[in-house]
């Protein structure tokens, strides 16, 4: 008794009426191939058992067939040395990758190294994704130089006129200015910002300028007196809330750049007898999963982690393939829970 003949790319081709070629683009997740093909093929692709040869397709093409992903080291109080929003994007990048016949290569990396000629260059990766870049600032020229190699990459952050490179990030200006809104509509008078309104770190500057948009939009000035400057870390929205207790600013609300941030704030205001939500609201960004069981339940502004791994990975793979890839903003949305209710 002969084994079954395994289902081939011309088989697909056949059955979704398209042609080999088309197949093959289709199931590398090629640019050119329309959502609806896509889904079609893959759905007959799985009905077939059908697996990509990925040495075969590696030969034709030169490539890998792997994907980087590339974490810049962050000073965190539990060891990771990863934001914590990070790593709730690996899964959904992991899966992106998966589902376009790509390996995912992850890697620390530290900008003291020569990270850059690492990866494509040693054909370990066919591209790279960067997660998190610290000071924007000193990061750029590391990423005018892959720009200049020629290096296929995707950072995610945010879009600024003039930056190398191709970037996909979330929408935090309007992020910023729904958290500042819903403060307000809470009947907030004094609304504190604590994160680095700095163009040295861009995302946390645009949500900044949210805030400001909807003070502006409601009339009201911006009190100077009411901002503190953090980084992305529990320890610096602690002390940041403690210096703004200290001052006797009076506030009765915080919008905070992160949601590590604001669990470092809270609880510097609950140490000082302040209740939440009662004497201050607070909001954070970025719905980690810590937020949604902090004491109480962290109100956050959440960027969808589901869709930003596929964006990121389609980006990068459009690259590769030759197509031409743009910088994404991605929308988010407003959880209201408890620390900001009522």
């Amino acid at each position: 008794m002969h084994p079954p003949r395994k289902a081939t790319s011309f088989d697909i081709a056949q059955l979704a009426g398209v042609s080999q070629p088309t197949v093959s683009r289709a199931l590398r997740g090629h640019a050119s191939i329309s959502e609806e093909t896509r889904k079609r093929i893959e759905a007959i692709a799985h009905q077939l058992n059908y697996k990509v040869d990925k040495n075969a397709s590696s030969l034709r093409s030169q490539r890998s067939n792997t994907l980087a992903l590339l974490f810049f080291e962050d000073p965190t109080p539990d060891g990771s040395h990863i934001n914590p929003f990070f790593l709730s994007m690996v899964g959904s990048i992991t899966r992106a990758c998966a589902r376009r016949g790509f390996d995912l290569l992850i890697s620390f990396q530290q900008f003291s190294q020569d990270w850059h000629t690492e990866y494509e260059d040693s054909r370990k990766a066919d591209g790279i994704i960067l997660l998190g870049y610290g000071d924007y600032e000193q990061t750029r020229s590391k990423l005018e130089l892959l720009v200049s190699q020629g290096t296929h990459f995707v950072l995610w952050g945010s879009s600024k006129d003039g930056q190398p490179g191709v970037t996909v990030g979330c929408d935090n200006r309007q992020g910023g200015e729904d958290a500042t809104v819903h403060l307000m509509a809470g009947g907030r008078r004094r609304i504190a910002f604590i994160g680095t309104a700095t163009r040295h770190y861009p995302e946390f500057f645009s949500r900044w300028r949210g805030y400001a948009d909807a003070h502006e939009a409601a009339g009201r000035a911006i009190d100077p007196a009411l901002h503190r400057e953090a980084l992305n870390f529990e320890e610096d929205g602690y002390g940041a809330a403690q210096t703004l207790l200290s001052a006797g600013a009076g506030f009765d609300a915080i919008m905070c750049a992160s949601d590590t941030i604001a669990l470092g704030a809270m609880r510097a205001l609950q140490e000082a007898g302040r209740r939440i939500p009662q004497d201050v609201a607070v909001v954070g960004f970025d719905d980690i999963p810590t937020a949604r069981v902090s004491s109480p339940p962290l109100s956050s502004v959440v960027q969808d982690q589901r869709l930003a791994g596929d964006v990121l990975v389609d980006t990068l793979v459009r690259q590769i393939e030759g197509g031409k890839a743009s910088d994404t903003v991605l929308p988010v949305r407003l959880v209201v829970r408890q620390s900001s209710e009522g």
